[in-house]
């Protein structure tokens, strides 16, 4: 059921730059989906002007601008206006760096106007409602492919086409666990895989074509999932699901290891499902990865039987080595596929050295004993030297001391023999008679008598 009923002049409006549209059909392949644009057409328009009529129950309005402006002020009918910030409940509003997302229920009808920074040649389309058209997901599908998937959002049907859409949509996938006993991922949760982007870079052909690509993270756990795209922002939120079966990869690449890795080639065994691809159009590519910057392509173009043992080129140099493989091959119903093969790894150990002989043991027993014998005579000679010189120095003091103090005994003697000359040769004056000298006196006290 249409969501809004539109009159010739006013409708449910798409106020966008250049914004190109497709008509989907519902009996077309995925891939014819996506072909080709064509015009939409435009409800009358001048300028930044548009009218609403009274049967408008939605107005979704995209608006673009020129990179960086501020967002745009809508003047109602009656004069009054509403800013990004400013503006009733009911509206929802989304302001970009390239443009402007603006919800209103049960729009003022009358003429409306915008004014801002807005890319000239825009124009007012008819849209009644927003919706995501999702590629499903091919099926079988398996771990490690690389997958290209896309999506696109719409507008009645039609493909939205419009620079920096990208920056107001949020787009995001989930592989969501069935948990299905005996499945790999049965304790597996929910896992994001990825995004879409319409950007032009990895798998995206074209930037701003409206055209959003996926590139999922298929190195998952086998199993049933379920497959969860969201489009969102504060404007809106659409969701698309699917079950699918992730299956395990119809090739087989395991490391097998030499009976002597160092003289032996290390081979890689490789196993093709037949009941799953094609073996004629199955081809290997690998690269082998080691020490000093080695890098050397390994190519497997024919496979003649399912399985099969390649071999490795022959390394030399010790150290970590690491094979890397993609396979390119074609399911049994025509779908082209691209696997990555998990990255293996081998080491080549240098061998350790022989253990000595009894007689290298004993020579090495014979020349630790000499050397500590002579090192034991180094320190004991060390000792006696460092003995006799601390005892030399000691005699020497105790000499020094020694003769110190018998010429400082000899000074005093002579001091005292000449101080008892000088008093014998020197005469009593008469101020001295009648005084005692201080020799005189004897000072002692006597001993009490008991």
């Amino acid at each position: 059921m249409q969501w809004l009923r539109l009159s010739f002049f006013s409708s449910v409006l798409f106020f966008a730059c250049a914004i190109s549209v497709s008509q989907a059909s519902t009996e077309t392949t995925p891939s014819q989906e996506f072909a080709g644009y064509v015009p939409a057409s435009y409800a009358m328009e001048l300028k930044n002007r548009f009218r609403i009529d009274h049967k408008v129950e939605q107005v979704t309005l995209i608006i673009q601008r020129n990179y960086g402006s501020s967002p745009v002020v809508v003047v109602l009918p009656d004069g009054s206006k509403w800013y990004a910030s400013r503006h009733p409940e009911s509206v929802k509003w989304l302001d970009g760096i390239t443009g402007d997302f603006i919800s209103i229920k049960n729009p003022m009808p009358g003429p409306w106007q915008l004014l801002g920074d807005i890319l000239p040649d825009s124009k007012i389309e008819k849209v009644s409602d927003i919706n995501i058209d999702v590629e499903p997901l091919p099926q079988p599908l398996y771990q490690g492919e690389r997958l290209k998937v896309t999506a696109r959002l719409t507008a009645d049907d039609l493909t939205m086409r419009m620079p920096g859409l990208e920056y107001m949509v949020e787009w995001t996938s989930k592989f969501i666990s069935d948990h299905r006993p005996g499945d790999d991922n049965f304790a597996t949760g929910t896992i994001i895989v990825g995004a879409y982007k319409d950007n032009g870079e990895g798998l995206d052909e074209k930037p701003d074509d409206g055209v959003f690509t996926g590139s999922k993270n298929l190195d998952q756990p086998a199993g049933h999932y379920t497959f969860k795209v969201t489009a969102r922002n504060n404007i809106f939120e659409r969701e698309f699901t699917m079950p699918f079966l992730l299956s395990r990869q119809p090739v087989t690449v395991k490391m097998i290891a030499p009976e002597d890795p160092l003289q032996g080639t290390w081979h890689l065994q490789l196993q093709v499902d037949e009941a799953e691809v094609l073996l004629s159009q199955t081809h290997f590519h690998f690269e082998l990865v080691g020490p000093a910057g080695l890098q050397l392509p390994i190519v497997l173009l024919d496979m003649p039987k399912p399985e099969l043992m390649l071999a490795l080129p022959r390394v030399t140099e010790f150290g970590s080595y690491r094979v890397k493989g993609t396979v390119v091959s074609t399911t049994i119903r025509g779908r082209e596929i691209f696997l990555s093969i998990p990255e293996m790894f081998f080491n080549l150990i240098e061998p350790p050295e022989p253990p000595p002989s009894q007689e290298e043991l004993d020579a090495r027993a014979a020349a630790i004993a000499a050397v500590e014998e002579a090192k034991a005579r180094e320190n004991a000679i060390f000792w006696i030297v460092a003995v006799n010189i601390g005892l030399l120095i000691l005699g020497i003091v105790a000499l020094i001391i020694w003769r110190k103090k018998q010429s400082l005994a000899k000074a005093i003697a002579a001091a005292e023999l000449r101080l008892q000359q000088e008093n014998k040769d020197k005469p009593k004056t008469e101020s001295s008679e009648g005084q005692l000298d201080l020799d005189d006196l004897d000072l002692t006290i006597p001993d009490e008598k008991l």
